[in-house]
């Protein structure tokens, strides 16, 4: 049997990056001006002498495969998610040798977070003959059935007192001209400001190890990135990322207001900025969806291109 994985297009994609797992991490240790030590993972001022170790931090890296199980009759293909999210997967047979007539060559099947779930049994159209076929396969994070709830608006991305312009929200569209970033926004900011969790939830993915921009199409898979996965089944993406800062890993969970990374300047980007946007499954392709964000006194914000946020 020959068993080959590939992207069939038979599920749209549209992630905005593709995580990579977590490199070495720098610590910091100096002594401050009472002479006791500092450990930290803050660089300290350039007059400041200071040592420096790697922290490695290690996790697994979540993602989808299919496997194989031989039978009497032929062959059980089954997956496996290892992100703490569901999944909809869509496979395709292709390439088949002696396939029993019934068996069906594509479909769709949800798969639960951290879990597996047989996909289809591969019969013999000759019980006494080889079975051969090739299979392709992609997935998508989140449940279709998700319905976007939050109990409040959003936290606006960054830290209380702070205040940023943004430079691109619906309805302008000048990069974010698919579904997946309709709704997205872009706050300007200096690399370095800590970025807020605006709301709780579990980390999906994250993408590390990226420290350039530029405006290729290369440069979209460049983006450092956090994904985290709300209570009722959205996701939000925070992007382009400062290089080595993120504090958070896959399956960890955050609260509202907590610090997750640094943004920066990564990715698809003329600038150092934050992209944030809230998504969905809509059973098929990823879709971006309008948010508000908490303002004073608690009420409800929505932003536009050119204006200033204060965050409460």
């Amino acid at each position: 049997m020959i068993a080959r994985s590939g992207v069939a297009g038979v599920l749209a994609l549209a992630l905005l990056a593709t995580a990579a797992p977590a490199g070495a991490q720098k610590l910091f240790k100096y002594r401050d001006a009472n002479g006791v030590w500092v450990f930290t993972d803050r660089q300290p001022e350039a007059d400041q002498p200071y040592e420096t170790a790697k922290l490695e931090r290690s996790f697994e890296k979540p993602g989808v495969r299919l496997l194989r199980r031989d039978t009497e009759e032929g062959v059980t293909l089954y997956a496996q998610n290892t992100y703490y999210a569901p999944v909809q997967l869509a496979y395709r047979i292709t390439k088949a040798e002696n396939l029993a007539a019934a068996t069906p060559l594509t479909g769709l099947q949800m798969l639960p977070a951290r879990g597996d779930a047989t996909l289809i049994e591969v019969g013999k159209a000759n019980p006494a003959g080889p079975l051969s076929f090739d299979y392709e396969y992609q997935f998508l994070l989140g449940d279709p059935k998700a319905e976007h709830r939050p109990d409040r608006p959003y936290r606006f991305p960054y830290a209380k007192a702070s205040t940023f312009p943004v430079s691109q929200a619906f309805p302008d569209t000048i990069t974010h001209n698919d579904p997946s970033s309709q709704y997205a926004i872009d706050f300007v900011m200096p690399i370095g400001t800590h970025v807020i969790a605006a709301r709780g939830g579990t980390v999906l993915e994250i993408a590390s190890d990226f420290f350039e921009a530029g405006l290729d199409a290369a440069a979209a898979q460049r983006a450092n990135v956090v994904r985290i996965l709300h209570d009722d089944g959205t996701m939000s993406l925070y992007a382009h990322l400062n290089w080595n800062s993120i504090r958070v890993v896959p399956g960890q969970h955050v609260e509202r207001g907590e610090y997750i990374a640094d943004s920066g300047n990564t990715g698809f980007s003329t600038g150092p900025h934050l992209h944030f946007v809230v998504e969905r499954n809509r059973g098929g392709a990823i879709v971006s969806l309008p948010v508000q964000f908490e303002g004073a006194g608690g009420a409800p914000v929505t932003v536009r291109s050119g204006q200033r946020y204060t965050a409460y």
